[in-house]
Order: C-alpha cells, then structure tokens, then sequence
C-alpha cells in the first residue's frame, strides 16, 4: 500500500467502519482531522488509536463549518454519509439531506480553500439493476433507490467542480464492503456482520430471496489502498473499488459454516424493495493505476469472523 506523509488529510465519517480504517492507517504520519456526528460512526472504532495524534470534531457536515476545519488540508476524503437502501427507501429526505446536501457543502468548502483533491465514497448501487455484468464505469447511471440516487448526484456534483472550478474529485464507488468493526447490531447492518453474529448466537441468519443473488465482496483494507491511491495518483472521475469476483449468499452461508464450525440453515424470506440480483465490477481502470486487491475471499472472511469471535 502506498504511503501519504506529513500531510494534513480531513476524513469525514472518520468515525464510521470505513473512515475508522483510513484513519488507521493514515494518523501515524499524517496531521488526521475525523468530523463525525456519530450517526452511525462510533468513538470506539478510534479508542485503540493514539488519539493524540487525531484531531476529533464532532458535528454534521451540513451544519459545521467546514471551511475552518478543511483551511490546510492536502486531502479530504468525504466518508460521510447515511447509508444503506432500506434506510433511504423509509427516509429519503433524511438520505438526500446527508448524501446530497452534505457532499455539496464539502466539495464547496473544498474549492475555497485550495484542497489538492476530494475522494468522495460512492456506491456500486449507481449501477442500478441492469444484468450486464461485469459494471464497467462508463455504463449509464440507473439509480434504484434513493440512497443509489444520493450516490449518483453525489458524482455528478463532483464532476461539475472539477469541470466548472478546476477541485481535482474521485469518487470510488464501492462494492459490497466488509471488514472488522462493522456493526452487526444495526437495523441495516451489512449482510456479514449480520451473519456472523446470527450464526454465533445459535440463530439462522435470514436471507431476503433464494440466497443465489451474487456480490462482489471487498475487504475493507482494499477500498483503504484505493483512497490512498487516488490521493497519490492524478487519478480522476469515477473507479470501481472491488475484487472482480461475486460469491453468492448461499456461498458466503457455506463458508462462514466452514470457518466458525457449524451447520447452518438460513432462513429464507422474501427479497427486499430497492435490492440489486447481481453486482460483479470490472476493475481494470483501478487496477491500471496500480490497485492490487487481495486474491482470498476466504482469507479476508475468516479474520473478519476471528476479530467477531474474540471481539478485538
């Protein structure tokens, strides 16, 4: 993984699963700035980390100002955001207001004060449900949900800075990320946590559908190395962050079974509203700029479930 030093970087959502792990591996040689609001980010994602290195502010970025914290900084990488289909299906003011309004009132605060780049978290939801497979980034965008729509606009506003202002924006869009400190706990918790936890507590995790719909499931250290990449590189627009390969639910069942040692009988329900069959990315325009992904589905899952089982 490539090496950002001596630089002042502002993770928004620096709190949350994925800003949490960027963190971690920029604070030891670079100025932090974490803004978080904990809507779903948690102080102890940071706890084990010298702190004293990290500066923490609390608040919403479509409340604070964001130009006093953003004056300096090399990079920021915009984590910021509420995710998750469901949520936005019941809330999509509430989606729109974080993921839209938000996102604009960073890159605003970006291009006034001279930001080198934003790295913006996109979604591979911005594919819609269109059956070609692999997405490749110059498909059209066919957001299904509000949340995919959030995360499409999200894009196009980036676009627009850097055509119409001259800011230098990424946006990664992500495919199915999973990794230690994930939340199993909340109402829209990722399908990983989600599992593990169900089949540690002797439950049957519940599976929306038949189970045959397939993801392209990307450990959380992979979409650490494509925003370091994306500071690093001239890279600009838009890249898929993934492994290039999908595994079923049914699989992913089979395979936790496997590493935590038990027989496993999902229960089956019925598939939910705004959900996608299929997502595999093409990542050939990522991996040109030199991303390396790791090769081991299994691996990755299995120091997933180890840090679940001895809750690290």
């Amino acid at each position: 993984m490539g090496i950002i030093k001596n630089k002042k970087v502002v993770v928004t959502g620096g709190l949350g699963f994925i800003g949490s792990h960027i963190v971690e591996e920029l604070y030891p040689d670079n100025q932090v700035f974490i803004v978080d609001n904990e809507a779903t980010g948690k102080h102890e994602n940071i706890e084990n980390f010298h702190l004293d290195q990290i500066s923490l502010i609390m608040g919403d970025i479509t409340a604070i100002n964001l130009h006093e914290i953003f004056e300096g900084a090399d990079y920021v990488l915009h984590q910021a955001a509420l995710p998750s289909v469901p949520r936005s299906v019941q809330n999509p003011l509430k989606s729109n207001e974080t993921n839209v309004t938000g996102t604009l009132k960073v890159l605003i605060a970006a291009r006034d004060c001279d930001v080198k780049k934003v790295v913006c978290a996109s979604s591979s939801s911005v594919y819609g449900d269109t059956p070609v497979l692999p997405k490749v980034e110059t498909m059209p965008l066919n957001p299904k949900s509000p949340y995919a729509t959030t995360k499409a606009t999200g894009e196009l506003y980036c676009q627009n800075f850097k055509d119409i202002y001259g800011l230098d924006t990424v946006c990664l869009r992500y495919f199915n990320v999973f990794g230690q400190r994930q939340d199993p706990n909340s109402q829209y918790a990722a399908v990983i946590p989600k599992f593990i936890t169900s089949i540690m507590n002797g439950e049957s995790p519940v599976i929306f559908g038949d189970g045959e719909q397939s993801r392209d499931f990307t450990y959380v250290k992979n979409v650490v190395q494509a925003n370091i990449l994306a500071c690093e590189t001239d890279m600009q627009g838009v890249y898929n962050v993934a492994c290039g390969r999908r595994t079923t639910l049914n699989e992913l069942v089979d395979m936790m079974g496997e590493l935590l040692d038990v027989n496993v009988n999902p229960e089956y329900t019925d598939p939910r509203a705004g959900d996608v069959k299929h997502s595999l990315a093409d990542i050939n325009k990522i991996t040109a700029q030199g991303f390396r992904p790791s090769d081991d589905f299994k691996k990755d899952l299995e120091k997933v479930v180890y840090s679940y089982t001895t809750k690290e």
